[in-house]
């Protein structure tokens, strides 16, 4: 019985450790801000998510591409959406945030060069596309059903008879 003492006293002092651990709030993860996503391709849409000392009252984000966008209280974050210009040209710009109470936070937003694909990814012959081996394909397999379908009659004609 004595044995259990130091465990009982181990898993107390532990579970007092978690609940403490978890019991901060998560507000207090500080003054920040982040687009999402981080790189984008110059025309695409991004979001911005930020966090200032009180997320109750909408702040001010800067960027060049951007422009400046007031970010709202949403889900107890400040948020907004802003489209990147197509013209913007690739690179780094800064994302700055001005809250309320006179706080910053900084982050980077890297626009690159929107390209187009002018043809499909090389992923292999293209051996089961239309064309001059589509008949061998075809022909070889409805001859592997047939010979299928064959061998399956003579089993069970073999079981019947045997």
């Amino acid at each position: 019985m004595r044995r259990y003492v130091p465990a009982m006293l181990a898993a107390l002092v532990l579970s007092l450790c978690v609940l403490l651990l978890v019991a901060t709030p998560a507000s207090a993860t500080g003054v920040f801000v982040e687009t999402n996503p981080s790189t984008a391709r110059a025309g695409d849409e991004v979001g911005v998510r930020a966090s200032c000392t009180d997320n109750l009252t909408a702040a001010t984000v800067t960027s060049a591409p951007l422009g400046t966008l007031t970010v709202s209280p949403r889900y107890g974050f400040l948020t907004a959406t802003a489209r990147v210009p197509a013209s913007t040209k690739p690179g780094d710009y800064q994302v700055s945030l001005r809250c309320p109470d006179g706080k910053t936070a900084t982050s980077k937003l890297h626009v690159v060069a929107k390209v187009e694909p002018s043809r499909g990814p090389a992923t292999g012959g293209g051996g089961t596309a239309p064309g001059r081996n589509a008949r061998l394909l075809i022909g070889g397999g409805l001859s592997a059903i047939a010979a299928g379908l064959v061998l399956a009659v003579v089993n069970l004609r073999r079981r019947r008879l045997g």
